[in-house]
């Protein structure tokens, strides 16, 4: 069995826009690439490590532990061996009590990748592949998001762009989701269930070339 290590915030985590509920594992897009990779006859685990409001590099002022770097490694040690490790940050790197632009936020995801090739693995384990997956746009944000994403579409602008410079210069993988879905109309942040379906489709078979 091949295990798959998804490493994210709430997109991933499954909050359901406008509220503080969590859609069931076969409605977030991690269970539905696991559907998705068993029906194409991968034997497959997909590990869900997800921490709503988690930044790439940076530490959240009013809650913590939100600094993605802190415990990587051990998370990665923890559930090795792993064929794949799904990586996808940056929405919160552009709350408002940062000032972080694209550029930025995409050094902090080459921080994580690093992070996760040092990991201090047991001798003979593999060093997984990585999945970089470049979270959709940032619309605007409204109801409970606006204060918190304000001007955030602004500094979000180019994250795409700046993140496959840094798969292409350090050899990873690498998706956009802006390619296949958009943030839900009722927040500008999250993922409405049809996004996280549309999302879990696309990656099954992006995963499935990955993984054989």
């Amino acid at each position: 069995m091949e295990q798959i290590l998804v490493y994210s915030d709430s997109l991933s985590w499954g909050i359901i826009p406008g509220t503080r509920q969590r859609l069931p594992f076969e409605k977030r897009w991690p269970g539905i690439l696991e559907i998705g990779l068993k029906e194409q006859g991968e034997d497959v685990r997909v590990i869900e490590n997800c921490l709503n409001g988690r930044r790439t590099v940076w530490e959240d002022p009013l809650k913590s532990g939100r600094d993605g770097s802190r415990g990587l490694a051990q998370v990665i040690e923890m559930h090795s061996p792993l064929a794949l490790v799904i990586l996808m940050l940056g929405i919160n790197d552009f709350q408002r009590v940062h000032n972080n632009n694209a550029w930025l936020s995409a050094q902090g995801t080459a921080r994580l990748i690093s992070i996760i090739r040092e990991a201090p693995i047991e001798p003979g384990m593999p060093v997984p592949d990585i999945l970089v997956v470049s979270p959709p746009t940032i619309t605007a944000p409204v109801n409970d998001m606006k204060e918190k994403f304000e001007d955030a579409g602004k500094r979000f602008a180019g994250l795409a762009g700046e993140l496959k410079k840094v798969c292409l210069e350090n050899n990873t993988h690498y998706f956009d989701a802006a390619a296949v879905i958009k943030t839900s109309a009722k927040d500008g942040i999250h993922l409405d269930a049809k996004q996280h379906a549309e999302l879990g489709q696309a990656l099954s078979k992006t995963v499935a070339g990955i993984i054989k």
